[in-house]
């Protein structure tokens, strides 16, 4: 028994004296960039970075020491938060396999998640993508329309009868929360999460994918650890450890919510395959419903396995329902914070109609709606998270030189085998170079005629120089999906109510997905507002 002791100390020991040899050889490669102090030797600036009240922490990195920032991660691994245009091309397109998402993170998803695009690198990851574009084609996009209205008809009539039952003051977030859920279970999986009434009996599936990030938040700091639960064994052993943890514990938590999930999802999917052995699914508008289809038809090799095919609905769900309401809680609030803007707004939408249900090429050519989505996202992206690490030594080209903390000057950046990269979404959002003097500023008149330094830049953008949605082979697949679900939930609920402040302090907090509460004391996502039903004047 001590020799099995003093073999697993020796190994502890060995292991980290290779961390630290291997954090001094990149350490030592890295120019001495600016950046803020670690807030300590263990943690570095992850806790400041990850943290609930991180907002303020990520912006002043993000503005305050140039398209490059030094950070430091557990026991001084260097990171680089990384905006310049150059370079966010260099690692997210042109040299794509030599930036890789981290191995934690990609494991993690698959143990949560499955085998989904979420999960996958490599030849895996371009092979389901191939199945999975046209799926995502406008033209198969355009056809959901009458789903997306019909979802945002059934939202305003649930939130006119809890205004004349309950009163003006309603939680925003817990709507914008369960429009996006019964979005992508109708549009997505053909499956109703919520009817949209107030009094409706809550689907467990609904409550264990809504309670999802909620929960994980408590275990923000601790999820980089999660993908080495693989190597406690096979995973029926793992779920024995899992059940046998304490309940108070948040990952029993989290763990007893992704078996409900994964239940669920694989009840639904054995369900699709039965309807599509039938002949049932022939005229399924659904993402699913096509999917299923297209992989009956692969070639040999290319087709998705049932894991693979299960590992989407999770990612269809997860990738699109946080972030959906997110933002429209963002432009609401927006709105009520600019009366003016949301004057404007709907009067464009009921002159054009726009609420009862028209062509997807007329609303996606009325000018403010397009303008109001643009700079919400431009200024307040709703993801947070998102990085790569340097699979070999490699340089970075930069749009313009950078100074080093030393008073060097560096025209392009070695980057050593190792080093992980923080996507400065923000960054490049607002930049000042790009953007101009006002770019913190949510202006969405500026779209009306955009500096001809935003095109200069060359920002590889999936969409509307904005790196929001990513960029190259990993960008969001869904934008297109999630863009028109965001212009005609807005396009009903704006021809229908008015909307204003209370005057509870809202605070929007980070975790993947920013979220609002009341106050910072409070964990809960929401976010109250007056709504009152629109009166257009006679």
């Amino acid at each position: 028994m001590l020799g099995i002791a003093s073999a697993l100390v020796l190994l502890v020991a060995a292991w980290i004296v290779s961390r630290a040899i291997q954090i001094y050889l990149v350490a030592s490669s890295l120019p001495k960039l600016r950046g803020p102090p670690p807030a300590s030797f263990w943690t570095g600036n992850l806790k400041q970075w990850y943290s609930r009240e991180a907002d303020a922490f990520q912006k002043h990195v993000a503005l305050d020491y140039g398209p490059v920032v030094q950070l430091r991660g557990m026991i001084g691994w260097p990171l680089l938060y990384v905006s310049d245009p150059k370079a966010l091309h260099t690692i997210l397109v042109k040299e794509e396999p030599s930036y890789l998402h981290r191995w934690e993170l990609m494991e993690g998803n698959r143990l949560m998640f499955g085998g989904g695009v979420f999960s996958t690198l490599g030849h895996e990851h371009s092979r389901q993508r191939k199945l999975l574009n046209p799926v995502f084609s406008l033209t198969h996009l355009k056809h959901m329309l009458p789903i997306f209205y019909d979802i945002a008809h059934r939202l305003r009539d649930g939130m006119q009868t809890a205004v004349e039952d309950g009163g003006n003051e309603q939680d925003i977030t817990k709507w914008m929360v369960r429009a996006a859920l019964e979005a992508i279970g109708q549009g997505g999986l053909g499956y109703s999460f919520d009817c949209l009434v107030e009094d409706s009996r809550e689907d467990v599936y609904a409550d264990a994918i809504k309670s999802f990030n909620p929960k994980m938040i408590r275990l923000s700091y601790m999820r980089r650890f999660i993908p080495y639960l693989s190597w406690l064994g096979p995973a029926w052993f793992r779920r024995l450890l899992a059940r046998c943890m304490p309940e108070y514990w948040a990952s029993k938590e989290v763990y007893r919510v992704v078996q409900t999930i994964n239940q669920r999802s694989a009840e639904i999917y054995a369900s699709k395959k039965a309807a599509l052995r039938d002949g049932a699914l022939r005229d399924g508008k659904d993402l699913m419903s096509i999917l299923m289809r297209a992989n009956t038809t692969t070639r040999a090799g290319e087709h998705l396995s049932d894991d693979a095919v299960l590992g989407q609905m999770t990612t269809f769900v997860f990738g699109a329902l946080d972030t959906t309401a997110a933002v429209l809680s963002r432009i609401l609030q927006l709105l009520a914070t600019h009366p003016t803007v949301q004057d404007e707004l709907r009067r464009e939408l009921v002159e054009a109609h726009a609420a009862e249900g028209i062509t997807y090429d007329r609303l996606d050519a009325l000018p403010l709606l397009d303008n109001v989505l643009r700079e919400t996202l431009r200024v307040y992206p709703p993801a947070t998270q998102n990085s790569r690490v340097a699979q070999q030594d490699g340089v970075l080209p930069l749009s313009r030189p950078i100074m080093t903390a030393d008073g060097r000057t560096l025209q392009v950046l070695f980057v050593p085998k190792g080093t992980e990269i923080l996507i400065g979404t923000y960054g490049s959002n607002v930049s000042k170079d790009i953007w101009g003097e006002d770019a913190l500023e949510w202006k969405p008149e500026r779209w009306n005629g955009l500096p001809q330094s935003v095109a200069e830049a060359h920002i590889p953008s999936v969409y509307s120089h904005l790196m929001t949605f990513g960029a190259g082979r990993r960008a969001c697949i869904g934008l297109k999906f999630s863009e028109m679900e965001l212009k005609v939930v807005l396009a009903v609920l704006l021809a229908s109510f008015t909307f204003e402040l209370t005057e509870e302090p809202i605070v929007w907090n980070v975790a993947a997905v920013r979220y609002p509460t009341v106050g910072r004391e409070s964990n809960q996502a929401e976010m109250p507002m007056k709504v009152r039903k629109y009166r257009p004047a006679k």
